[in-house]
């Protein structure tokens, strides 16, 4: 929905100007900052109100339905603190220059945002989403960051419903988009795989509405689909292309070729590759010099548990396990098993956000290992767990701390091991027990 701009934001905006930022958690305060008690089923942050600006806050903006008794000037009563921020996170885009790029996706779109800001950080003033601050509180906390002078911003925006997309596309009104690929994430709030490409593909529907551009990975069918009546640049291996690279997976690295030279990357996995193909279309886009486009690149390096490579007296560890969905896990499996032809072992957690779809989802991944060869499989979690599966060498707990309390790190001394599961189960306590 198009979000109005009253005069009280307007007002509003003028306080935040003169604040140091806005924050929304008093554990973490900011010192002059302005305060948002945001509301929710479990919580109700005008409570905090006080003790915010008994920290340093210059203001809070409060709710209504709470009687302040003291320091008037200093308490903002509003409807819903939490469309005020997002209103204000609007407020303050349009008052920016700055060219925004919105990315969303099933897939990669951290690693891809990652990569991105590397790349086009190279070259002008760019900020990005940091972590994981794509939802609908995140995305007007990361707005209300960007810096007057900062010439790009890359905006993350994440949803696992119908409508998130929408709304968050209307906060941010993006000059550009990507969305990284269509999968089974969060299927439960999308209610399957059709209502995912829906949600995700809001997006597209902002762009076409309000004449922006789109990027496209040329070799995603749906995409490509999807995208037939958008302004867009597309990039991927088909001559068409407007930026044509081709593809080359390695043990030890990833390869973009282009027709200015090669791409070296040091993540793992092959489907890496057009996240990788993706900063340095953009960059291109933007007039990124070639040279330092491949320096970006081949500089970053995976981190906070994802895609990351870890090398300890023989034994490979590759940790996967910032989050996991039917789509990325069999990704990972399938560029593990490129990878790796012997020693092998893989440890899974469950996944997460699937709905009625989870015994089927996960059911499906068990078939699939079990058509490959392995030295030890360990499946984690009440939902693997309950599965009847037949595997040899295969080890069942319902957590990760009931692996860990029996593991013998000798037995996986020289091995390949692919670690992957949802954040819950935080699946890289494992990496410290094993090495």
């Amino acid at each position: 929905m198009p979000f109005c701009l009253p005069m009280e934001i307007a007002e509003l905006y003028q306080r935040f100007l003169a604040s140091q930022g806005v924050f929304t958690d008093t554990r973490k305060p900011l010192p002059r900052g302005l305060f948002f008690a945001l509301q929710g089923p479990n919580f109700n942050a005008d409570s905090f109100a006080e003790t915010a600006l008994e920290l340093g806050a210059i203001a809070a903006v409060v709710s209504k339905k709470k009687a302040f008794s003291s320091r008037v000037k200093e308490f903002i009563a509003v409807d819903d603190p939490l469309i005020t921020l997002q209103q204000l996170a609007n407020y303050h885009r349009r008052q920016l220059s700055t060219q925004i790029i919105a990315l969303t996706g099933s897939n990669g779109k951290t690693t891809t945002k990652e990569l991105m800001a590397a790349v086009l950080s190279s070259h002008f003033k760019t900020t990005a989403t940091i972590g994981n601050l794509n939802n609908h509180i995140g995305v007007p906390l990361t707005l209300l960051a960007i810096p007057p002078d900062a010439e790009i911003a890359i905006i993350e925006m994440g949803a696992n419903h119908l409508g998130e997309i929408a709304n968050l596309s209307a906060i941010v009104e993006p000059d550009l988009g990507y969305i990284t690929n269509f999968g089974k994430a969060h299927l439960e709030g999308f209610g399957g795989t059709d209502g995912v490409i829906k949600g995700k593909s809001e997006l597209y529907r902002y762009l076409k509405k309000n004449q922006k551009k789109a990027f496209i990975n040329g070799d995603d069918a749906k995409q490509m689909e999807l995208s037939q009546n958008l302004l867009k640049s597309s990039f991927g291996t088909d001559s068409s292309c407007a930026f044509q690279v081709q593809y080359e997976s390695h043990p030890d690295e990833l390869i973009v070729k282009t027709a200015e030279g090669n791409l070296s990357s040091p993540l793992h996995g092959s489907y890496n590759l057009p996240n990788i193909a993706a900063a340095y279309a953009l960059g291109k886009h933007f007039q990124v010099p070639f040279k330092k486009i491949k320096s970006a690149i081949e500089a970053y390096q995976a981190v906070n548990n994802r895609s990351q490579c870890i090398e300890n007296e023989g034994t490979v560890i590759i940790l996967d396990a910032y989050n996991a969905n039917p789509s990325s896990m069999k990704a990972a499996l399938d560029s593990f098993y490129e990878q790796f032809t012997e020693d092998r072992v893989v440890i899974l957690g469950d996944m997460l956000e699937l709905g009625e779809y989870k015994e089927k989802e996960h059911q499906e991944l068990a078939n699939y290992i079990k058509q490959k060869e392995h030295e030890k499989v360990v499946i984690i979690g009440e939902v693997f767990s309950s599965l009847q599966i037949s595997i040899p060498n295969l080890e069942k707990h319902t957590s990760t701390s009931a692996f860990l309390s029996r593991i013998n790190p000798a037995e996986f001394k020289g091995k390949n091991i692919l670690i992957k599961g949802s954040r819950r189960l935080a699946m890289e306590r494992i990496v410290k027990k094993i090495t």
